[in-house]
């Protein structure tokens, strides 16, 4: 039913606008409690990827903390990348898991590859980022 003096009380489906995507996918808590406990700033810099990958894996003995937190590292791999690499954008896939696709087209599964982090710490999140950087 439209009724018109009352306006479109509905708003239209579909995603957040982009930024508030970025923001929220940036949050990462349970990252940035382990890195701030061990005096790591998380300053979304690549600098920041190279001090993560320092930290000393005591998460690895936690089946829960490194399921957590292997995402969270995926999606502060990200963050990075959206914000420092030009043309880099967050886009959420039909399966809803989160990528960050290149002005190239190129899509990287960084969420993935945080989980292969912190589980062995292979490959760095450093190395990654030097990796899409350069594509």
């Amino acid at each position: 039913m439209n009724i018109p003096f009352l306006g479109h009380r509905r708003r239209k489906a579909g995603l957040p606008d982009p930024e508030g995507i970025a923001e929220l996918l940036a949050e990462c808590e349970l990252l940035r409690s382990q890195a701030s406990r061990a005096s790591v700033r998380l300053d979304d810099s690549p600098a920041s990827l190279e001090a993560l990958d320092q930290l000393v894996p005591g998460w690895r003995d936690d089946e829960e903390t490194l399921t957590w937190l292997g995402n969270d590292a995926g999606l502060y791999l990200g963050t990075v990348i959206v914000r420092t690499v030009s043309g880099a954008a967050w886009e959420i896939r039909s399966d809803g898991q989160p990528v960050v696709r290149l002005a190239s087209g190129r899509e990287f599964d960084v969420v993935d590859a945080g989980h292969e982090w912190a589980a062995s710490g292979v490959p760095e999140l450093s190395q990654l980022y030097a990796e899409v950087a350069e594509a």
